[in-house]
């Protein structure tokens, strides 16, 4: 099943990073918040993705084009220039589809502009900026059992500010970092049908989450599968900061099941 990343956004409230970079490519840890993305789909057996880039999309197209020597050990043998590549075992085999939907597009509009590249009759789509420890097996079982066109993933919304529990003029409690318990968001994840298609449009103000999963949801075709574990996205530089002190910190809920150990002194180089 293949798997569609939405990797077009301009990122204008991260601009410390998107000045240069797409996006996708900004770091968790050393390794761009897309290859995390992938990782963790790639974990649970699914390792054909197709990229929809927009924004600096051909600094994507660089990254992937140049994956090997970025990511992997070399040995290079002086004098004759040979280099040998220590691969990660668990990148091998990964098929990457990178095209260009356009600088100005939406959501909708970058799906259905890589219909030609879906070949089977249901996918899945995420956005390139968020990262999860969403069981994709799970998520997949439940849209296969509700019989219906797509499903979303419905996630908490992690709060922005601390939370003070107050008495009087007493604070009883306070939390620094509380999560919303009582509200769902579209935390992306999707799964869909082929069929979804038909509601999109290659015109550029096509927007997913209006007219498209709108409709889907007033014909009682839009499932929601609810994901109590952990889930953020990277859309500001508070985002990006907390994300790589988990990461450095071997907190990273989102990799839990795939990361491996790291030497301290790469933690030491990255957190520099």
């Amino acid at each position: 099943m293949k798997v569609v990343i939405l990797c077009g956004g301009q990122g204008t409230r991260l601009r410390e990073h998107t000045e240069h970079l797409p996006k996708p490519l900004v770091d968790i840890g050393g390794r761009p918040i897309l290859w995390h993305i992938m990782r963790s789909f790639a974990h649970h057996g699914h390792t054909e993705f197709v990229l929809c880039l927009g924004y600096k999309g051909w600094k994507i197209k660089e990254w992937f084009l140049d994956y090997d020597a970025r990511v992997h050990d070399v040995t290079i043998e002086l004098g004759t220039n040979r280099p040998t590549l220590h691969r990660e075992p668990e990148t091998v085999g990964w098929k990457v589809t990178l095209v260009d939907t356009g600088d100005a597009a939406m959501t909708g509009a970058r799906i259905a502009r890589v219909a030609e590249h879906l070949d089977g009759e249901r996918f899945m789509v995420t956005y390139g900026d968020g990262v999860s420890d969403v069981d994709i097996e799970q998520l997949l079982a439940f849209h296969q059992a509700s019989g219906k066109q797509a499903t979303v993933t419905g996630v908490h919304p992690p709060a922005r500010f601390g939370e003070l529990m107050i008495d009087g003029d007493e604070v009883r409690a306070f939390s620094e970092k509380p999560q919303v318990t009582d509200s769902w968001i579209n935390g992306g994840f999707f799964v869909f049908e082929r069929s979804v298609l038909d509601r999109l449009s290659t015109d550029d103000d096509c927007v997913l989450e209006r007219e498209p999963l709108e409709s889907l949801a007033r014909d009682g075709e839009l499932g929601a599968y609810r994901h109590e574990g952990f889930w953020q996205c990277m859309d500001t530089y508070r985002d990006w900061k907390a994300l790589n002190e988990r990461w450095l910190a071997g907190d990273a809920p989102w990799a839990e099941a795939w990361r491996r150990p790291r030497p301290q002194r790469i933690a030491q180089w990255e957190a520099a």
